[in-house]
């Protein structure tokens, strides 16, 4: 088996934050540079690894088409509302026999390839949890080995897989890259002009 590990994007929140609404997708907005934000986070990961499986709600509004159309393997997880642990899960059990698992978020775009690359390869030499950090700070994407596939198929709620992280040994990659600390959540945060790419 290749050890080369399956990217999963989670890119089924609703965007609360971004528009309380829900008429506006905060993932199929524009970045200052005209590409969708969620299409800039998939490049990147598709960029990195073989295999990315994206997970979308049900009623994504488009976002599975964008994604399907860059070559993402798009699965719709029906409870993606209830937090996302949910959205974790589905994607691990369309992928429960890979060797490691590189999560990245949908709303998180300028994260830099060397980034992906630096995480991936601390995967495939056999580290059990890795974290990039950044100006010492922790942030995203967030692998795991195959040693944590059971805990994080138990996962439940919407802390996603803190409490793995809090609970097991994690091995740190330094990056001179804002982009893992930077998510977009509010309009003002879309509006920025990126000096982050």
């Amino acid at each position: 088996m290749a050890m080369t590990p399956v990217g999963i994007l989670l890119a089924a929140g609703r965007g609360h934050r971004f528009d309380p609404t829900g008429a506006a997708s905060k993932l199929l907005q524009p970045l200052p540079g005209g590409e969708l934000l969620v299409a800039a986070s998939a490049r990147v990961l598709l960029s990195s690894v073989d295999t990315v499986i994206a997970v979308v709600p049900l009623d994504d509004g488009g976002v599975g088409e964008c994604l399907r159309a860059l070559g993402c393997i798009v699965t719709v997880c029906p409870d993606a509302d209830s937090g996302m642990a949910a959205s974790l899960v589905h994607a691990l059990r369309q992928a429960p026999d890979a060797p490691s698992w590189l999560i990245a978020l949908g709303d998180m775009p300028y994260v830099r390839t060397s980034t992906m690359l630096a995480l991936r390869a601390a995967l495939e030499q056999g580290a059990p949890i890795v974290v990039p950090v950044h100006a010492g700070q922790r942030g995203n994407p967030v692998g795991f080995g195959r040693v944590h596939r059971e805990a994080l198929l138990a996962l439940r709620g919407d802390q996603g897989a803190r409490a793995i992280l809090k609970a097991h040994p994690v091995s740190v990659v330094s990056v001179d890259d804002p982009g893992v600390v930077s998510d977009i959540d509010t309009v003002a945060d879309l509006l920025k002009t990126s000096t982050l790419g």
